[in-house]
């Protein structure tokens, strides 16, 4: 099976954070809709919905690419996503005028390498699982 394995790479890398905002999505339309929590959170959530799905996948696919050449095991490849996800979720949120609380910057030292550590684990366990499934690694 070694055709397309860029497209196969793609298909591989999209399927946890699709699966996540899934469930995700559920919980917030639950909360919304049926117990009435008012959060207004429809103007950006177009952003992980869209954006973060697709870029797993490019992510993996660069992977795939430069792993001949660029000896990085997955899981660290996987943890330079978020250095590149944060400032876009922070540019997306500015540009549609949703605020960001204040709590939120006291949060990041303690966050950031939360955030780090969740997306290592996940490209280490998962990612790599679905990349073995489709015999990319």
């Amino acid at each position: 099976m070694n055709r397309h394995p860029y497209l196969r790479a793609y298909m591989a890398g999209i399927v946890a954070p699709t699966v996540f905002l899934l469930v995700v999505a559920t919980a917030f339309a639950m909360m919304r809709y049926v117990f009435n929590v008012p959060v207004p959170i429809e103007r950006v959530i177009v952003f992980p919905m869209a954006v973060v799905p697709n870029l797993w996948g490019l992510w993996n696919m660069l992977f795939v690419a430069l792993r001949g050449r660029l000896h990085l095991s997955i899981g660290l490849h996987g943890a330079l996503l978020p250095i590149l996800l944060a400032p876009l979720g922070i540019v997306v949120a500015s540009l549609l005028n949703f605020p960001i609380p204040n709590f939120a910057a006291h949060a990041f030292p303690i966050a950031a390498p939360v955030g780090l550590i969740v997306y290592y684990l996940a490209w280490k366990y998962v990612v790599s699982f679905f990349n073995r499934v489709l015999e990319l690694a």
